[in-house]
């Protein structure tokens, strides 16, 4: 009895009067794509080593690529500490957002936010025609979000509903339907819902249970990521490429600086960087290049705007066929913004251009240049082979005439200037 008592006065004495429970909460916004997925998969990794009690994800998206969703799926699914994925006020989970929430051991969304819409549409925003692609796509995305509810005991029918019929939700209708665990306006609220749930990870049970004091370390990415995430986006790739472009090309016709043309090469790297980590086909660039080209033809064949309101709606073209991928890209892009672009860079490619001609057009008023024309009185006699002196805005200048005797008194004009010595002709 005695060493019985014993070996529990030591336990009791082993247990910390204070123990702490760590939680990882890292944000996700944006489009889905391979940085995110990236950051999913090296966060989910560092709470594994840390021994977390629970990760929490704060999801705000309007949708990305199939591919890095399935990637985020995966990690999760894959996860060894409980994952609930959280959609914060005024926050959305469209498209492949749904796919990453319903793949959570818990799914919780704030109230006034919505999920949903996940039917699969191509790069361009447009349904995937009919036929056997459209028939392959939606089987396996179905397939997919019907393997994921059903491992979460969630609702099957309203989960595919998202795909089939593009069912968006509330957050009061996803939890009456059963497509979500919990609704909480923040991560305090959110935590004290979780705490003492019981949820399936991997083959076990677990009980998520949190000690005496809750640490919640907040992870965010890092600054080249949100870089990379940023340009990621479907329109700011395509405004890099288009500024970028238009950038280079005025630093060619207007050589001698370098701003633009640091500035073009800048947005132009950024643009590629984005267009790697979406699915774009060349048809796309090339149409954005021919708009641009069009409108710099206009420009140098003087054709009064004609070639430049062509090129706006083949840059606008090409901007709707640059991210046009086959494939069931869950992939939405605002054609209404790709026109507003297009448009908006070529009036400003209309001023630049504006400016650049009628500054090259422009007389040339400093340095030697600008004093031919210039009328100057003669002081002392001049002529082709004789060097007297005129005076020209009040400086006295050396002068040769360009044929003729001219004396003194009259008055000649600038023909050219050869290093201090202008060369005059009689004024008429």
């Amino acid at each position: 009895m005695k060493k019985i008592l014993c070996v529990i006065l030591m336990t009791l004495l082993c247990v910390p009067a204070n123990a702490k429970s760590s939680v990882t909460l890292a944000e996700l916004s944006g489009t889905v794509g391979v940085q995110m997925e990236e950051f999913v998969r090296d966060t989910i990794r560092q709470s594994e080593l840390d021994g977390d009690s629970l990760i929490i994800f704060q999801l705000d998206t309007p949708g990305g690529l199939v591919e890095a969703m399935r990637g985020i799926v995966q990690s999760i699914l894959s996860s060894q500490v409980p994952v609930a994925v959280w959609i914060p006020p005024g926050g959305r989970a469209a498209s492949a957002g749904a796919f990453i929430v319903q793949s959570a051991h818990i799914a919780a969304m704030s109230p006034g936010t919505n999920i949903g819409a996940a039917h699969p549409v191509t790069g361009g925003g447009e349904n995937i025609p009919e036929g056997d692609m459209n028939k392959k796509v939606m089987n396996d995305l179905k397939a997919q979000m019907r393997s994921v509810v059903q491992l979460r005991g969630r609702n099957v029918d309203t989960a595919e509903a998202m795909i089939t019929d593009s069912v968006s939700l509330t957050a009061d209708e996803a939890l009456r339907e059963g497509a979500i665990d919990i609704i909480a306006g923040d991560i305090n609220s959110l935590i004290k819902a979780i705490s003492g749930r019981r949820v399936k990870n991997g083959s076990h049970s677990v009980r998520i249970n949190f000690d005496d004091e809750i640490t919640v370390s907040r992870v965010n990415m890092s600054f080249t990521e949100q870089i990379i995430q940023f340009v990621s986006s479907p329109e700011v790739a395509y405004l890099l490429l288009s500024g970028g472009m238009m950038a280079i090309f005025f630093e060619v016709i207007t050589p001698g600086g370098f701003i633009l043309g640091t500035t073009g090469g800048v947005m132009l790297l950024l643009g590629a960087i984005g267009l790697k980590m979406l699915p774009f086909n060349w048809a796309g660039v090339i149409l954005v290049i021919a708009g641009i080209i069009l409108m710099c033809a206009d420009l140098i064949a003087g054709t009064s705007g004609v070639l430049m309101l062509l090129g706006i709606p083949v840059m606008c073209l090409g901007g709707v066929f640059l991210f046009r991928a086959p494939g069931g890209e869950l992939l939405q892009i605002s054609m209404t913004f790709i026109a507003g672009i297009a448009i908006a860079l070529g009036i400003c490619f209309g001023l630049m251009a504006y400016f650049i001609v009628k500054g090259l057009r422009r007389k040339v008023s400093t340095g030697s240049q600008g004093m031919i024309g210039l009328t100057v009185e003669i002081i002392s006699d001049v002529s082709e082979n004789v060097t007297g002196q005129v005076k020209c805005h009040g400086e006295i200048w050396r002068a040769k005439s360009d044929g003729e005797e001219i004396s003194s008194g009259h008055q000649g004009v600038v023909k050219a200037v050869h290093g201090m010595t202008l060369i005059i002709s009689q004024k008429q």
